[in-house]
């Protein structure tokens, strides 16, 4: 009978819904722990991370571009920035940055990234795979998280180029979509709206079945764990596409390549769009006064030294209620602020109480976790610079150069 046709259809529709439901499920709950794992150790790792991060930086800013111990400093900054990749994929994993997206132009993005260390590692690592690109313009806004994207797309380049044996091309490719009905796409269905899709086309052996149905899982041990080894770098692919509500679809097969295709719903968002950090000589400052708050002496004397170099006038506080008390003595025109500090109070409270007495302080908010809910309120506070731990020269630069302009 019609009906029972139409009521097996209907039933197995809700079995696949609760399937996928479930899925859904227990993969929260993994990320969940490792959550909780991420968020006890990643500010730590991130404070003995940021002198591997950027001491290297500062002696390079010293020595003649000749000198022989320039590819040591390089090695050392690399291996500090690839620690630093794996720490923020956890803190990733872990966390909410709809506060953090930009609108941003995925063309514009996918240019920096031909310019950028990343991709010139991946070409030394695998220089007989040809990386080709076909990018439509002009192209449609999206929301993001430029950084993430990026390593989004570093992370497949690394993933497809596994899987080429000798030479080999992967092919990238952008295009405005504008999807009329529902389509099928991986795990989920593609909901009908406008998109910019981004396609990853390898000319490698393929995957199978089981292989595709495992790829974004964390600690996925096959050689689809990527270039750093974590079993982390497909699976922040998937949360970077899922955490501004767009989707994912693979098509491959066996000795016939595979292709990936990243769906960003467009934005019609007006704001400001992101633009790369400056250069370090657009840095530079003109002895304007810093004030450092950190409880870690190694931190404060890192940052000092950076400050300095760039043309700052420094001094350095403790603790916050240090940086209260230099305050109602003394003008800073910048306040450099940790977030967790360790006695006493936090950077929360610390802008609290400065802004109590010097409402036009400005500060720089700096953090060695994912965005916390006290991160955020000072955001709400009026607050709009912040950068994470470890950073490079040319970050803390810009958001002291920035900040100063506001």
């Amino acid at each position: 009978m019609p009906e029972t046709e139409a009521l097996k259809k209907r039933i197995k529709a809700l079995e696949e819904e609760l399937k996928r439901a479930e899925d859904k499920l227990e993969r929260s709950r993994r990320m969940g722990h490792l959550g909780s794992y991420a968020g006890s150790v990643a500010h730590d790792l991130n404070n003995l991370l940021a002198g591997i991060f950027t001491y290297p930086e500062l002696i390079l800013m010293e020595l003649p571009e000749k000198n022989s111990s320039r590819k040591y400093l390089y090695a050392i900054k690399q291996a500090g920035e690839k620690a630093a990749n794996i720490v923020q994929d956890l803190m990733m994993l872990s966390q909410d940055p709809a506060a953090s997206t930009h609108s941003l132009n995925l063309n514009d993005i996918i240019s920096d990234l031909k310019k950028s260390p990343d991709f010139k590692e991946f070409k030394r690592c695998h220089p007989d795979v040809k990386v080709v690109f076909d990018l439509e313009m002009p192209l449609d806004n999206i929301k993001g998280i430029p950084k993430l994207i990026t390593r989004s797309l570093i992370n497949i380049f690394y993933n497809a180029a596994e899987s080429i044996n000798g030479q080999g091309r992967i092919t990238v490719s952008t295009a405005n979509m504008s999807i009329k009905t529902p389509e099928r796409g991986y795990k989920h269905m593609i909901e009908k709206g406008d998109y910019v899709t981004v396609t990853i086309q390898d000319t490698g052996n393929g995957m199978t079945e089981k292989d595709i149905s495992s790829l974004f899982e964390p600690f996925y041990t096959k050689k689809v764990m990527g270039r750093d080894g974590s079993g982390l770098s497909m699976p922040v692919v998937w949360e970077t596409i899922s955490q501004v509500n767009g989707y994912i679809n693979i098509i491959s097969a066996l000795d016939r390549g595979t292709t990936f295709i990243l769906y960003f719903p467009v934005t019609v968002d007006g704001s400001k769009k992101w633009a790369p950090p400056d250069e370090i000589v657009n840095c530079r400052g003109n002895g304007e006064s810093m004030l450092i708050v950190d409880d870690m002496p190694e931190q404060r004397e890192l940052a000092c030294t950076i400050l300095k170099k760039l043309g700052y006038s420094v001094s350095s506080v403790p603790c916050g209620e240090d940086a209260v008390a230099y305050l109602r003595a003394k003008k800073a025109d910048m306040v450099i602020l940790d977030m967790i500090m360790d006695p006493g109070i936090d950077g929360l409270e610390t802008f609290k109480r400065i802004s109590e007495f010097k409402p036009d302080q400005r500060f720089v908010i700096v953090s060695g976790y994912a965005e916390t809910e006290r991160l955020k309120e000072i955001q709400r506070l009026g607050c709009r610079f912040c950068i994470k731990k470890p950073y490079s020269i040319a970050e803390i630069g810009e958001a002291v150069k920035k900040g100063l302009r506001a």
